[in-house]
């Protein structure tokens, strides 16, 4: 069972730092195993006190519910997904978990091939922001974040439909 290691979780949370100054975005960036617990996290010195409960949220989110479907490639796609079938579950969800749920762009899951080693979650900036930020990082430290198993047509239309009806444009799978 492959792990992510504290030392390779800083390199990261250094990328999207180095992305969020470029930006001028001050943020704050989670990593967190496969069963969410966490590694590592930072907050820069003007983002928000709330944002690295949101990290750590969002990081959370994205394991918990990586492992329940191919179909939650990241926070927007399972905010969509609960908006269309029980937004008050992921309410529900946030309240049981102690506000641990946050569904939103700027969390992925971490793969090694195909097993889900860990995911982050980065907060400060609008969805777009934090997103841009880590596939930034992402290809500065080579994770993945997906796994490299093809999904079933019928998940990639799905996710596909999700993306547009969110109004995310330019991402297909």
């Amino acid at each position: 069972m492959a792990k992510l290691r504290a030392a390779e979780c800083r390199e990261f949370i250094a990328a999207v730092i180095e992305k969020a100054a470029e930006m001028g975005v001050p943020v704050s960036v989670a990593v967190v195993g496969p069963e969410g617990h966490l590694i590592a996290l930072e907050r820069m010195d003007e983002a928000g006190f709330i944002t690295p409960d949101t990290a750590i949220a969002k990081a959370y989110t994205v394991a918990a519910f990586r492992s329940m479907s191919p179909r939650f490639s990241d926070g927007l796609v399972i905010q969509q997904w609960f908006k269309e079938r029980n937004p008050q579950l992921l309410i529900s969800l946030a309240a049981m978990t102690n506000g641990k749920i946050a569904a939103s762009g700027g969390g992925a899951p971490v793969f090694r091939g195909d097993e889900m080693v860990g995911a982050y979650g980065i907060s400060g900036g609008t969805s777009q922001q934090d997103e841009e930020m880590a596939v930034y990082a992402r290809a500065k430290v080579g994770w993945a974040h997906q796994s490299t198993a093809e999904p079933q047509a019928s998940v990639k239309e799905h996710i596909n439909a999700l993306y547009a009806k969110a109004g995310i444009t330019g991402r297909k799978l």
